[in-house]
């Protein structure tokens, strides 16, 4: 081997050590870094789903949702067949009524479902001390309130979808036409489940399981009996009966949003009644909604900064 080509490996070998070395060094920042925020938000959510399933969370929800469904199709099918003398619509304001009721059952059964199933996922690792084991690495804290979300919004979506699309869809076949609004009426339903989820997690960041699901179960009750305040004081004309519910929608917009659906799907005829729990003598606005995304995105906001000032 000639004395060139000698000369000529060195700085070559010299050049793959200090890549080899750059490559180290590159990765030894990334680990310190952590993993980037989408990727530890989907794992997050990943694992509270799994961790849901492995509770039999999801199991249990998915097979009373099936047998709500089970229930609702057969007092459906029921109905039409001994009113099938009467008119289509006659026949279609049955329908409706009977979706009205499925529809209230199922906002009620989203809602507690999101106060209970998330009341723990904080506080209970916070208290048994398994939140060190993922707190301590180099991964930002905000991250873990939002994968936490994540999970849980997307076990809501599911159950949305099955209680109340699947009231929906049932109503669609067995009518034999489309219902109006039905996106509008699932977006409502999700962004009410979306809402008490927010505010379950703010709370567990601070108070324990119990103490946050009795809060945030609270605050829904409170909006609920707010809502008839406010549906008599409308039907009776009295003002201050009104003020109180709209105080009560500005503290929890929960009920607004299912009176707000119950509006976009009621028949003439139900409307027509007046106050009940499956009508609206007064109908929140748009305005309400737009309170309740932005009162739901402050609800995670505020988790998060919570959850990065917590002493773990």
């Amino acid at each position: 081997m000639s004395e060139n080509a000698i000369r000529a490996r060195v700085p070559t070998d010299s050049l793959e050590q200090q890549a080899a070395q750059h490559d180290a060094a590159a990765g030894t920042t990334a680990a310190l870094r952590g993993p980037g925020v989408l990727r530890t938000t989907a794992l997050l959510a990943g694992v509270t789903f799994r961790e849901a399933a492995r509770r039999k969370i999801l199991w249990i929800a998915a097979i009373a949702g099936a047998l709500f469904l089970v229930l609702f199709w057969t007092g459906l099918h029921a109905m039409l067949k001994s009113a099938v003398h009467l008119p289509v619509i006659s026949r279609r304001e049955g329908i409706s009524m009977m979706l009205m009721m499925a529809l209230y059952a199922a906002s009620m059964l989203t809602s507690m479902m999101a106060a209970l199933t998330s009341c723990d996922t904080l506080s209970g690792e916070i208290a048994s001390g398994t939140i060190h084991a993922i707190a301590t690495k180099p991964v930002r804290r905000w991250c873990l309130v939002l994968g936490k979300w994540t999970g849980f919004a997307g076990m809501l979506t599911l159950y949305v979808l099955l209680l109340a699309g699947g009231c929906l869809a049932l109503s669609c076949f067995e009518g034999r036409y489309l219902l109006p609004h039905i996106a509008v009426v699932l977006s409502l339903l999700w962004l009410q489940a979306a809402l008490l989820l927010g505010v379950t997690m703010a709370c567990s960041t601070t108070f324990s399981a119990l103490t946050s699901g009795a809060i945030t179960l609270g605050l829904y009750g409170l909006a609920f009996v707010g809502g008839w305040i406010e549906q008599f004081g409308a039907l009776r004309h009295i003002k201050t009966c009104v003020d109180l519910g709209i105080i009560s929608s500005l503290i929890m917009p929960s009920d607004a949003l299912w009176r707000r659906a119950a509006f976009k799907i009621q028949p003439p005829l139900l409307g027509a009644a007046g106050a009940s729990p499956f009508a609206s003598t007064l109908v929140p606005s748009n305005a309400m909604v737009v309170y309740a995304v932005l009162y739901a995105a402050l609800a995670l906001v505020l988790a998060a900064i919570l959850f990065e000032r917590r002493d773990l």
